[in-house]
């Protein structure tokens, strides 16, 4: 049995890669996963499909994992997601064209893991920094 640390490590590294099979196996089969936008997903394909959507969207998206925090069966790890959107982003609130524009934004993502597998993933991040980036909102105002 791997520690949480090596099956957070592994699940990045199989996003990194693009690697739909592998995070399909690291999600264990009644995974929860949920993130903004009220998602919440419950299954190993659901969760891998939800990680896939941006992964096709931003095909050379990338996370870089900048501090982390283990306690447990927990795994605490901020992160930058970066990419070019290249392709639809199917999202809660509908799918968002590609911009062709790049993304480079801050995140949190919090897994609970059992065994060799990802049992719960609570992910956070900006929406409206993303929705910023990408063209579709305004610039915030600047004091």
């Amino acid at each position: 049995m791997a520690d949480a640390r090596q099956v957070a490590a592994k699940f990045v590294e199989a996003f990194n890669a693009h690697d739909e099979d592998r995070m399909r196996e690291l999600n264990a089969e009644g995974t929860v996963f949920e993130a903004p936008g009220d998602v919440h997903i419950e299954g190993r394909e659901e969760a891998t499909q939800y990680a896939m959507a941006w992964l096709r969207a931003f095909p050379d998206a990338r996370l870089t994992v900048n501090n982390e925090l283990v306690d447990g069966d927990w795994v605490t790890q901020e992160f930058t997601f970066e990419g070019m959107h290249e392709d639809t982003l199917s999202s809660p609130t509908g799918d968002i064209p590609a911009t062709h524009k790049r993304l480079t934004g801050r995140g949190v993502q919090v897994f609970r893991v059992k065994g060799d597998t990802v049992a719960d993933t609570r992910l956070y991040y900006d929406q409206v920094q993303v929705m910023t980036q990408l063209g579709l909102m305004p610039e915030p105002a600047t004091a």
